[in-house]
């Protein structure tokens, strides 16, 4: 670092004070030029010219501290072996002692700023525990491990680690079965005694934080009374960890950070930290909103989110608020997948550029199960994320529940985290300080090792679950001493007004400067960067609009298709399939050749395959999704002789888009939820999610109320992502019969999701394709086939393929005779091929069957021009297998209202309506079934059954099909 000396000698601009600052920059310019600003970088690469061989100090000085910490240990460890037997022991009880404050001092820490209850006694915290008496309190021991001097009096090793870890912050780390992260992480805490090193302005900084968050709750509780914000009061110390934790990750290179939280304190973030304008806050009081074309419904100023980018000491970072619903903890996996997508996008494998923060509170992180989920999502292959930094604001108390005998079973609401090996940092909020202290331990822990870590800011809620809510009803004692409590803002400047540093003026003077800068809309966060160029930034523009009824091709060249279909068959020299996939493989072979009918399993990758070619990544999750729960798919397959695996569709071609098929852990909740987040930040991609029975969905109820189906409406979020949920009545009982067809259809209006049935290869085939290749983007709910994968009737030929688009609607596929037709019959789904393998052996030529592959946005002129073949039917009858309060038809037989003609009826046929989607056993569904077919094909009607309901017709279309009107 000679020509940085040099520097300093010859300049009286570059020493003294300023020294450090500039030896740092030094440092970051030789492990990277481009992370400091631009003059900089030319003063230093002129000089640097003349010194080419310089390094950076700063991993040669760590390592000598190093060696000089293994060096005193060895000399400990001599030392310890010339002791006599007594004093051998009694320095072995003091390394036991210092090992028992690493482990459990964090249960007397001074965490709690309302001290409501007793710190707990730990008798191995106390010296006689190990044999220590108070003789040996000024006895003279070695500190081993301890990051201290190498000797020191008991008395004084005991001061020092109840400084480290008994004072505002409480480490736990030991429970990680990593050395080298326990060593790392006691080389920081005991090295800095759990205390930043801030300067005096530093310091100021961290009191105008505390003042913004405390005075735009204040002004919002004077200026509308009563109205519900879900205030930060109490965990104020929020706003300065996160400004602390987004500007070092921007020194760090992080160049996004996406953040998810429910709605305590979401409007304080959202302004003092996004600098979202005040006037935009104050008019969402107001009800002066103004929604987008896409937002049909709005939400709740609380639910909203919002993106902006800010400067940093390392180059500008993108800061995103992920909109959330009052499911508090399920944005958690949302914001998990998004982030994958953003450094997929950015190449960015490590995590190093793309970071998540989840925001919690304690209750829902102690109670809430997709917050497990998520966590075991983290060090998983295709779901991690390089580490999440976990931000638990505690309020010590949910809604209205504060006995730790009701709200958990753990010692804290944090042990959950424990079970991923992550380290969990307590800190008592009223402590700004300290706060600062474990952020940057935890930001920094988070980029050594890419591994999720928890900050439990311990706090209190000031006012109640919201501010018309009054919490001494049920906490008389908590908030007794809440109103008596100073606020954190009030406690910090007192500490700078004893040292000197500010006087009582400046700290009224912040107040008044932050009010006035409120009431003038003023943004008051740090400067916010508007009308930046970002290459990695998504336009949705495009896709904004689109009707659904717009035609796309899908089909595609007979030569592409067989030249791709034979790519994916191709395999590595040796590799040994096993027998039963080998026969499929020689299937799939005479498929590509068109020497035999295309199964599902060939079809569908072959989409996969054609979208690959075309440029378009692929990403496929579920629990047993790459061989397929019915051994269809195989998308991975294993050499049986080394048990290697080998995906084919990621070897088309060197210029192909990325393709991976994922076995998930076993979740729907958080898995769907990750897919989601995924899909709505990567809409050039096709993202599915297959749930492995389609009624296993129903775990995951909340992200389809919540975002799949209503995120369009609420906050005007577009999402392409594909749902695979195999459906289908074949006796296997009530859990594996049913994807709850209904349910997804309730969920329609507005034109928000889609909801298909495809029968056929060809028909899934351009399903797939259509979703990409044409700019229409709404969720894409498939019910899948289980024994049609296989079924004699359900193949296609190549020129299916080759040709088309996907049908809404299947005519009649049979020769027959229109005006010969008595019986026109709808359905969707397996269904049909019950009812034509019966028809054709009942020879019944005056029954036409009709399937309806879309059920939703239903296609109105397809269905109309079906019923225009059959002028003289009749009747019109809607089969279907499900019970009658299930399936589709109480869901779309308003659908037929003005569609069929006057004078005609619509009846139902199927079973009758049940509690379960299935009966249990075998020969009792064997039964209903041809029970159902008959009455279907024939008419016969059992009369205790009731199946044939007459839908009521009017002159016009129904009540709520104005939503078809795109």
């Amino acid at each position: 670092m000679s020509a940085l000396l040099e520097l300093f000698r010859n300049s009286s601009a570059y020493h003294g004070s300023n020294a450090a600052f500039i030896e740092d920059l030094y440092e970051r310019f030789l492990k990277d030029p481009d992370s400091i600003d631009l003059a900089w970088r030319k003063r230093f690469e002129a000089m640097h010219r003349e010194a080419a061989n310089e390094i950076p100090h700063g991993p040669v000085r760590e390592n000598f501290q190093r060696l000089a910490h293994e060096s005193r240990n060895r000399a400990q460890r001599r030392s310890l072996n010339r002791l006599e037997p007594a004093a051998a022991e009694k320095q072995t009880a003091v390394v036991r002692l210092i090992n028992s404050y690493r482990y459990r001092g964090h249960q007397i820490a001074t965490l709690d700023p309302l001290k409501l209850r007793q710190a707990p006694k730990v008798a191995d915290l106390q010296p006689s525990y190990h044999g220590l008496e108070e003789a040996d309190l000024d006895q003279v021991f070695h500190t081993g491990s301890l990051y201290a001097p190498d000797r020191m009096p008991l008395r004084r090793i005991i001061d020092l680690l109840q400084r480290i870890y008994c004072g505002s912050v409480g480490s736990e780390y030991m429970h990680m079965t990593s050395t080298s992260e326990k060593r790392w992480m006691q080389k920081r805490i005991e090295g800095y005694q759990a205390r930043p090193e801030l300067k005096a302005a530093d310091r100021r900084w961290l009191l105008t934080l505390l003042t913004a968050a405390e005075g735009l709750e204040k002004y919002l509780h004077t200026r509308y009374v009563g109205q519900k914000r879900f205030s930060l009061e109490g965990a104020e110390a929020l706003i300065p960890l996160l400004d602390e934790l987004i500007q070092r990750a921007g020194r760090k290179g992080v160049r996004e950070i996406v953040i998810g939280m429910a709605h305590r304190g979401r409007l304080n973030v959202l302004v003092n930290i996004l600098g979202k304008p005040p006037q935009e806050i104050f008019a969402e009081f107001e009800g002066k909103i103004h929604l987008s074309p896409r937002q049909l419904a709005g939400d709740v100023k609380y639910h909203l989110g919002f993106s902006t980018d800010v400067d940093t000491p390392g180059g500008i970072t993108h800061l995103a608020l992920g909109f959330n619903p009052s499911h508090l903890e399920i944005i958690d996996p949302v914001i998990e997948g998004s982030v994958r997508a953003r450094q997929r996008r950015r190449g960015d494998d490590n995590g190093d550029q793309v970071m998540p923060v989840l925001i919690h509170g304690d209750a829902a992180f102690a109670g809430q199960g997709v917050v497990t989920e998520t966590l075991q999502l983290s060090q998983t292959r295709s779901y991690g994320t390089g580490g999440t930094v976990h931000i638990v604001i505690n309020n010590q108390i949910g809604f209205t529940t504060s006995n730790p005998l009701d709200t958990r079973s753990t010692f804290y609401c944090t042990d959950v985290a424990k079970m991923v090996q992550a380290p969990v940092l307590h800190v008592n909020g009223d402590d700004p300080e300290a706060v600062i202290f474990v952020t940057r331990l935890a930001l920094d822990y988070r980029h050594q090792f890419k591994k999720d870590v928890v900050i439990d800011l311990i706090c209190y809620r000031r006012l109640g679950h919201n501010e018309a809510d009054e919490p001494a009803m049920t906490q008389p004692m908590m908030y007794k001493r809440i109103r008596q409590h100073p606020t954190a803002r009030a406690i910090y400047a007192d500490r700078l007004i004893d040292r000197g540093e500010l006087s009582r003026d400046d700290v009224a003077a912040l107040s008044e400067d932050y009010r006035a800068n409120i009431e003038h809309g003023i943004v008051v966060a740090r400067p916010v960067l508007c009308g930046l160029e970002n290459r990695y930034r998504v336009d949705w523009k495009s896709r904004f609009g689109q009707d659904w009824r717009l035609p796309t091709e899908t089909g595609l060249a007979h030569e592409r298709l067989r030249e791709l279909a034979e790519r994916q068959l191709r395999l590595p020299e040796g590799f040994e399939l096993h027998a039963r996939v080998a026969k499929i493989w020689s299937e799939r072979r005479k498929m590509a050749q068109g020497d035999q009918l295309c199964n599902w399993g060939f079809a569908e990758n072959l989409a996969y395959a054609t979208l690959l070619d075309a440029g378009y990544p692929v990403r496929l999750s579920g629990q047993d999704s790459s061989r397929g729960t019915f051994v269809h798919r195989h998308a991975k397959v294993h050499c049986q002789r080394t048990g290697d695996d080998y995906t084919p569709l990621q070897h088309l071609s060197e210029h192909q888009a990325p393709f991976i098929a994922i076995d998930s852990i076993l979740s729907e909740e958080a898995v769907l939820g990750f897919e989601y987040g995924y899909a709505t930040a990567e809409p050039n991609a096709l993202t599915l999610w297959e749930a492995q029975f389609g009624d296993f969905a129903n775990g995951a109820q909340v992200v389809i109320d919540q975002f799949i189906s209503s995120a369009g409406s609420k906050w005007g979020l577009d999402c392409g992502l594909v749902m695979l949920l195999p459906h289908g009545q074949e006796g296997q009982g009530a859990e594996h019969s049913s994807a709850r067809l209904e349910r997804f259809l309730q969920l329609c209006a507005e034109h928000n999701i889609q909801v298909c049935v495809p029968t056929t290869p060809a028909q899934m085939f351009h399903l797939l394709r259509r979703q990409l290749l044409r700019d229409y983007r709404r969720p894409l709910v498939t019910m899948t086939p289980k024994s049609l994968l296989r079924h004699r009737l359900a193949v296609s030929s190549l020129d299916d393929l080759a040709q088309g688009a996907f049908l809404t609607v299947i005519p009649e596929v049979d020769s027959l005779d229109p005006a010969a037709v008595e019986r026109l019959i709808f359905c969707c789904g397996k269904v049909y091929y019950d009812l034509l393998e019966a028809r054709r052996a009942r020879g019944l030529s005056d029954v036409a069957i009709i399937r309806i592959e879309q059920l939703y946005p239903f296609p109105k002129e397809a269905f109309a021009a079906v019923l225009a073949d059959y002028p003289d039917t009749t009747e019109i009858i809607w089969c279907q297998e499900e019970p009658q309060n299930q399936g589709a038809w109480d869901q779309i037989k308003h659908r037929f209202h003005g569609l069929i003609l006057s004078g005609k009826q619509a009846f139902y046929v199927g079973r009758a309506a049940a509690a379960t989607p299935a009966v249990g056993h075998r020969s009792i569904h064997v039964a209903q079934q041809e029970q159902l077919i008959d009455e279907a094909l024939t008419g016969r009607i059992n009369p205790s059954m009731n199946r044939r309901i007459p839908v009521p017709l009017d002159d016009g279309l129904g009540a709520d099909d104005a939503d078809e009107q795109p």
